[in-house]
C-alpha cells in the first residue's frame, strides 16, 4: 500500500509532467504555471504546520517534494520555501506568509537592521543595504533576510520583507534561475534577533537545502547515464559493455551513494532536533565535490548529445554547477566543519567524525 509520502511524490510528478520543465530554456526565469498548480494542490506548504498556515506533514514529506522537483528541473522556489526560509521564520517566532505566495531566503550581502519605535511594539525593524545572490529575486513575493544586528549586539536579525516594489537586479545563475540583488532602502520588516548559534543554524539549513537538491539531481543524472549506456550501441555492442565505461559508471555511483548517505544523515539529524551545522556542512561539501565527477563523466558517456539544447541532461548539470556554489561553497563549509570538529577537543574528535561522516 502506498504511503502518504508516496502519494505526495506521485502528485508532484504528475504536476511536473504536465508542464514539461525540461523544455524550458535558460532564459526562462521561472515556471509560474507550475508554481500555481503546486500551490493549488497545497504542495507549497508541505512540512509547515497547519496552525501557521502550512499544509502540515513531516520534514521527510517536504524533503520528498524538494527532491522530486530538483530531479525534475522544476523552476520554482519550493526548496527555499519549505526547507530554508519557512522553517527559519517559524523557529524565530515570526508569522509565515501565505504559502501560495513565493518565499525565499537572503543570507548574503551587506544588510543592516535597526529597531523601529513606532508604537507597534517589539519586532519591527528597518532594513538598509543590499542583499546579493538572492534566489528567485524578482519572483519571490516575500524574502526572509538575514541582516546584521545593530552595533554592539551579538548575532543577527532575521526579518521578513514584502519584496513587492523593491528594486532587484536581473542576474541569473547558469541554469537561468534568478539570483539577483535586492535593494533595501529602509524597508520595514517584522523581525527577530537571533543568537550567533541560531544564525549559524539558519545558514546551515540553507546549505542543507542545496545539498538535498544536489543529491536528487545527481541521482537522476546517474540513472540517465546508466540507461543511455545500456541503450546506445557502438562497434556492435552497448556502451555499458565496454570496461572503460563500466568503470566510469561505477565511479559515478560511488559518488552519488556517498552524497545521498550524508544528506540523508543530515536530514535525520535535523528531524531529531540535533545540532545540524556540522552534518549540513559535511553534506554540502560532499555534494559539491561529487558534482565535478558526476557531471563530467555523465557528459563524457553521453558525448556531444548531452550538451545540445534538445537534450535533458544539460538542464540538470547546469543546476548542479550552479547549486554547488550557492549557500556557501565547499571551501566555506570545509572551514566550518574543521573549526567545529576541532572545537570538540581531541577526545571527541573521532566520535564526532564518525557521527558526521
Amino acid at each position: 500500500m502506498a504511503s502518504d509520502q508516496d502519494l505526495v511524490v506521485e502528485t508532484v510528478r504528475d504536476i511536473l509532467s504536465a508542464h514539461e520543465p525540461f523544455a524550458l530554456t535558460a532564459d526562462t526565469a521561472w515556471d509560474a504555471g507550475l508554481w500555481a498548480d503546486l500551490a493549488e494542490a497545497g504542495l507549497t506548504g508541505v512540512g509547515l504546520p497547519e496552525e501557521a498556515g502550512g499544509s502540515g506533514g513531516e520534514l521527510a514529506d517536504a524533503v520528498a517534494v524538494v527532491r522530486t522537483l530538483a530531479a525534475g528541473a522544476g523552476a520554482v522556489p519550493v526548496a527555499e520555501q519549505l526547507l530554508a526560509a519557512g522553517p527559519a521564520l517559524l523557529a524565530a517566532g515570526l508569522d509565515l506568509p501565505d504559502p501560495a505566495e513565493p518565499l525565499t531566503l537572503a543570507v548574503a550581502g551587506a544588510v543592516t537592521a535597526e529597531p523601529v519605535d513606532d508604537g507597534d511594539g517589539p519586532g519591527r525593524w528597518q532594513l538598509t543595504g543590499t542583499a546579493t545572490d538572492v534566489a528567485w529575486a524578482g519572483v519571490a513575493r516575500h524574502v526572509a533576510v538575514l541582516a546584521a544586528a545593530p552595533e554592539g549586539i551579538e548575532g543577527a536579525v532575521l526579518a521578513l520583507v514584502d519584496a513587492e516594489g523593491l528594486a532587484t537586479s536581473d542576474a541569473r545563475n547558469l541554469a537561468g534561475e534568478p539570483r539577483g540583488s535586492l535593494v533595501l532602502g529602509g524597508a520595514p520588516a517584522a523581525g527577530a534577533l537571533l543568537t550567533p548559534a541560531r544564525t549559524g543554524e539558519v545558514r546551515a539549513r540553507f546549505a542543507l537545502t542545496r545539498a538535498v537538491q544536489l543529491a536528487a539531481a545527481l541521482e537522476r543524472v546517474l540513472a540517465w547515464t546508466v540507461q543511455y549506456a545500456g541503450e546506445r550501441h557502438q562497434f556492435g555492442r552497448p556502451l555499458g559493455r565496454f570496461q572503460a565505461v563500466q568503470m566510469e559508471l561505477a565511479e559515478m555511483a560511488g559518488e552519488v551513494t556517498a552524497v545521498t548517505a550524508l544528506t540523508d544523515a543530515a536530514v535525520q539529524a535535523l528531524d531529531r532536533g540535533d545540532d545540524v551545522v556540522l552534518a549540513a556542512a559535511a553534506a554540502k561539501v560532499r555534494a559539491g565535490a561529487a558534482v565535478e565527477v558526476v557531471a563530467r563523466l555523465a557528459h563524457q558517456v553521453h558525448g556531444a548529445i548531452g550538451f545540445t539544447h534538445e537534450h535533458k541532461l544539460h538542464h540538470l548539470t547546469r543546476r548542479l554547477w550552479s547549486w554547488r556554489d550557492e549557500a556557501g561553497s565547499e571551501l566555506t563549509w570545509s572551514q566550518v566543519l574543521g573549526v567545529g570538529l576541532l572545537a570538540r577537543g581531541g577526545d571527541d574528535l573521532w566520535p564526532a567524525l564518525t557521527r558526521v561522516v
